[in-house]
């Protein structure tokens, strides 16, 4: 990684912000660990401006805490915060589920069959970033197959957490066969265009996503 001009300082920060998120998520920075401007600037070839810049935007994130005179904390989400984003995505994601069975169109069920096989091939290649962008895709054919734009708005309000928190899930290429199957089952219930099924399952790989964070992200 290495800095550029002046135009290119935003995608830069954006960058090292997405790096040092990435690490906060994997467990490699640890809640309550200092994070050292100097260290993490060696380790990405940087300078010091775009890590003050990316850790001011985790500040905003929730995920460090800038104390003065003693540096940046890593916050990163605690068990409390996951319980409160999955009990909303359990309210609101299987409302959606429930809508999207009896009003989902024919083309979107064919994008999300075809999202589905690829998450299969990416699982099979244990490529997790790959399957991590089809997971999002596969819920947010859902989300707007339910037909509510009121429904879609407050998803959005919270998705940057939720993404969060299936980034530490799908890191885990030991996740992939079973985060696949649960996909598969909320897949085939959607098609059957049952909604009490549909429902149950996606509440089922809700829970189990919970647990999968909870362990991933070791709190």
């Amino acid at each position: 990684m290495v800095e550029g001009n002046c135009p290119n300082s935003v995608s830069l920060s954006d960058e090292v912000s997405n790096t040092i998120k990435e690490r906060i998520l994997k467990g490699e920075y640890h809640i309550g660990e200092k994070l050292k401007e100097n260290q993490i600037a060696y380790e990405l070839k940087v300078s010091r401006t775009p890590i003050r810049e990316a850790l001011k935007q985790l500040e905003k994130e929730g995920l460090v805490e800038s104390i003065p005179n003693r540096g940046s904390f890593v916050l990163g989400l605690t068990r409390r915060d996951v319980e409160d984003i999955y009990a909303v995505r359990a309210a609101v994601e299987v409302l959606a589920a429930d809508w999207a069975v009896s009003r989902i169109t024919d083309e979107e069920l064919n994008s999300l069959r075809e999202v589905f096989d690829l998450m299969e091939f990416y699982s099979e290649k244990q490529n997790s970033e790959k399957v991590l962008e089809l997971n999002k895709e596969f819920h947010q054919i859902i989300y707007h197959a339910s037909g509510s734009r009121f429904l879609s708005q407050l998803l959005k309000s919270y998705q940057e957490y939720v993404e969060e928190t299936r980034k530490a899930t799908v890191y885990c290429s030991e996740n992939l066969p079973l985060i696949l199957e649960e996909h598969r089952n909320i897949l085939e219930a959607i098609c059957m265009r049952n909604g009490q099924l549909a429902k149950n399952r996606l509440s089922i790989h809700l829970a189990n996503s919970q647990k999968r964070a909870e362990l991933s992200l070791k709190i």
